[in-house]
């Protein structure tokens, strides 16, 4: 759904590339939790580009990107297919040093 590239392929578990280091896996399980609650959250320096691409591969948002003044972030959701709720956010802090 991200266009991440699949690093490994378990079965039940995907590894996706996030970055030359860096490295998301997903994996299922029959008796997981449900996802009300759960956040993951993708932080980039250009919320912009991956609103626009995933607009482009017709996937449905749900909040566009806005800045969020309390915390100091400029960021969109949208849900994944299994109910999951994703964050893609760039951070404004100064404080920040990502």
């Amino acid at each position: 759904m991200l266009g991440l590239p699949l690093a490994l392929d378990q079965g039940t578990c995907r590894i996706y590339r996030v970055a030359e280091s860096a490295f998301l896996g997903f994996c299922t399980k029959a008796d997981a939790p449900r996802p009300e609650g759960i956040i993951l959250t993708l932080v980039t320096d250009d919320v912009d580009a991956w609103h626009a691409s995933l607009l482009d591969k017709g996937i449905a948002i749900e909040q566009a990107p806005a800045h969020n003044p309390r915390f100091g972030i400029y960021h969109c959701f949208l849900r994944d297919p299994n109910g999951y709720r994703i964050e893609i956010q760039r951070f404004e802090d100064p404080r920040w040093k990502g």
